[in-house]
């Protein structure tokens, strides 16, 4: 059934095309969505990594935000990565009144520093694989702290860098830049 659903990339900015190839890799339907009107009818949507500040004022400008939120809130599968993360947190640097404002996380923005601090490493994540997952850390924000509902699902160097919330999923770094298709599976379990 899986193969049957849709699963929405945001395509305003950033890594969409990586998304695209993954989810292709794993014969799962996709659709950019660059307007509220892409979003009919999609199973789950991805916020890829990319500029946070530009597609939050993307999403503004395009009359998608508050749509898209409302989505999100009423069950819609959403997966953000690095910059999709800081766009479902309810608080970036401790301050309330983010971009869609959906996930009970207070993220840290460029939390490991320019591109020059940007590294790979490698994780053990039972609930996504029994295998080490190659993790991928770009100019990454983490996660200062978490709601009571959400689940910690990695820690690196003490800090998370992935959690979940009911149908929400949120990841420091970027899966869609690696071979591995754990997280991908992961969020196409979610959204079935």
């Amino acid at each position: 059934m899986a193969g049957k659903k849709v699963i929405g990339i945001l395509g305003l900015q950033g890594a969409f095309k990586e998304h695209i190839e993954c989810l292709k890799s794993l014969d799962i339907q996709s659709r950019l969505i660059k307007s509220k009107e892409d979003m009919e009818g999609i199973d789950g949507i991805i916020l890829p990594g990319g500029e946070s500040t530009v597609m939050g004022k993307m999403l503004i400008d395009f009359k998608m935000i508050e749509f898209l939120s409302s989505k999100i809130r009423a069950g819609l599968p959403a997966w953000g990565t690095c910059a999709g993360m800081i766009l479902l947190a309810n608080r970036i640097d401790s301050i309330n009144g983010a971009h869609l404002g959906v996930m009970d996380i207070d993220v840290k923005r460029n939390a490991y520093g320019r591109q020059i601090g940007s590294f790979i490493t490698s994780q053990l994540i039972p609930v996504i694989s029994n295998n080490p997952i190659p993790l991928v850390f770009i100019r990454a924000p983490y996660i200062n702290s978490v709601g009571s509902n959400v689940r910690v699902l990695c820690k690196v160097d003490g800090n998370i860098v992935a959690v979940r919330e009911g149908n929400m999923l949120a990841t420091s770094f970027h899966p869609e830049l690696t071979e591995d298709m754990s997280f991908h599976r992961y969020f196409i379990d979610m959204v079935s």
